[in-house]
């Protein structure tokens, strides 16, 4: 359950604590899963729903978030169509020397993406989807934070194919306008942040603002990565059991979560530096990696959070912006 991830001998133990917990877990999600028929899975239904926040196991998760985004759907109406999209790469293709900039800072840690050629490597697949999907999408182009986030699309999947697709109706679908070369829209989503914070932890607003603190300081990439190379990666995936479902209110769930937890440690601060060391620290505790006690969390802690809300703060934002 590692995904290839090299860990320390600190971390292994941690996490051999977490699996030691979390095993017994999997076993019984995996045995109500099993019970689901297709119909089930193809409905948008409160038991679905039920289901999906308490975590697809690992074996189906590649079919249920390809059936669940609607990037199936999209795949069997254009078979064939990823391939022509890759074509031949001339070397001084703008979108090809973009992503290839990033490729070797993609989870250098990972033993799929340390280097191109062995047998296990993903760095060719991570290229090519990546390539693909700009091709596709030339107003998108290449932006930071996809190669993490179709990574671990990757390590799901273990389809080119299938990532290309999950990628596309994540972004085109589940969170239109996101990515763009500006990254405004990930400045939209830390000023929704600051204005939840605002109304529900008063406090915190409070102080972030009286040390200088600013949202896109400090939760700036929890929005870019979708909070892959954030938080443990199987804690990641649970997130996105849900974004692929539910839709993109769930980064916000979890961005409240961790500042509400950690609260009494923000208070304490007193300087700009020990306040950032602060939301450094918040994302790599216990409390996120055993993610079957930290994602139940996150539909309770930040209590009512209706869409409609979230849609006029992004409105707002954007009235900011202009």
């Amino acid at each position: 359950m590692d995904y290839g991830f090299e860990l320390t001998d600190d971390e292994r133990r941690a996490f051999d604590e977490f699996v030691g917990d979390y095993a017994s877990v999997l076993d019984r999600r995996s045995g109500r899963w099993q019970s689901l028929n297709q119909s089930e899975l193809q409905s948008r239904s409160g038991k679905l729903k039920r289901f999906i926040r308490k975590g697809i196991p690992r074996e189906l998760r590649s079919d249920v978030w390809m059936l669940v985004s609607g990037a199936q759907g999209r795949l069997n109406e254009r078979p064939g169509y990823y391939k022509t999209l890759l074509g031949n790469v001339a070397e001084d293709d703008a979108v090809a020397n973009q992503v290839r900039l990033d490729l070797h800072r993609t989870f250098p840690e990972n033993v799929h993406f340390k280097e191109f050629g062995n047998s296990e490597s993903q760095m060719q697949a991570l290229f090519n989807v990546l390539y693909a999907f700009g091709k596709k999408n030339p107003a998108v182009g290449y932006c930071q934070g996809l190669n993490y986030v179709t990574a671990l699309m990757l390590l799901v999947v273990k389809d080119e194919e299938k990532a290309f697709w999950l990628l596309d109706t994540l972004v085109n679908r589940i969170l239109p306008g996101y990515y763009q070369p500006s990254m405004a829209s990930f400045q939209a989503e830390c000023y929704v942040l600051g204005r939840l914070v605002q109304e529900k932890l008063p406090q915190v607003h409070k102080f972030m603002k009286d040390y200088g603190v600013t949202f896109p300081m400090v939760t700036l990439k929890w929005f870019i990565c979708l909070y892959a190379d954030v938080l443990p990666v199987e804690t990641v995936y649970r997130i996105w059991d849900v974004l692929f479902f539910e839709g993109s209110k769930v980064l916000f769930r979890v961005a409240l979560t961790l500042i509400h937890l950690n609260q009494n440690a923000l208070l304490g601060c007193r300087d700009l530096p020990s306040a950032i060391k602060v939301f450094q620290q918040m994302v790599q505790d216990r409390n996120v990696l055993h993610c079957h006690t930290f994602i139940p969390q996150i539909f309770k802690v930040p209590q009512s959070l209706p869409m409609k809300k979230i849609e006029q703060l992004r409105a707002e934002a954007q009235a900011n912006q202009d």
